[in-house]
């Protein structure tokens, strides 16, 4: 599987962004996805994730503001991203992992979003 996201950019906090992440190879209805993020200086942290079967989690920083999804027919897995703060500025990556739960078996390169104050 190969993972690429899009979407990220330059923002105004308060402002609004949607992250893609198009996924190749087979099978990708059976992959947990997930969104990681990495602040500079800072150790990459989850930000989402949501199962095979559509069910989302998310950490406690970003409930409310930010909702995952996932289209199975397009292999493309979404984080929109509202009500942006300065501190969501990061790397965001996007992953797949063969057993929700288990460690993310494939990662793509990362999109850079910058949230202005």
């Amino acid at each position: 599987v190969q993972l690429v996201e899009s979407g990220g950019g330059l923002v105004q906090a308060g402002g609004s962004l949607r992250l893609s992440c198009a996924a190749s190879g087979r099978n990708f209805r059976s992959y947990a996805m997930g969104w990681f993020r990495q602040a500079p200086g800072k150790e990459r942290e989850f930000v989402a994730t949501i199962n095979r079967n559509g069910s989302p989690y998310y950490r406690d920083s970003v409930k409310g503001r930010f909702t995952i999804s996932r289209d199975n027919a397009n292999n493309t897995v979404y984080l929109q991203m509202n009500s942006l703060e300065p501190e969501d500025t990061a790397v965001y990556y996007c992953a797949a992992a063969q057993i929700a739960g288990s460690a993310y078996d494939y990662w793509g390169p990362g999109t850079l979003v910058t949230v202005s104050s």
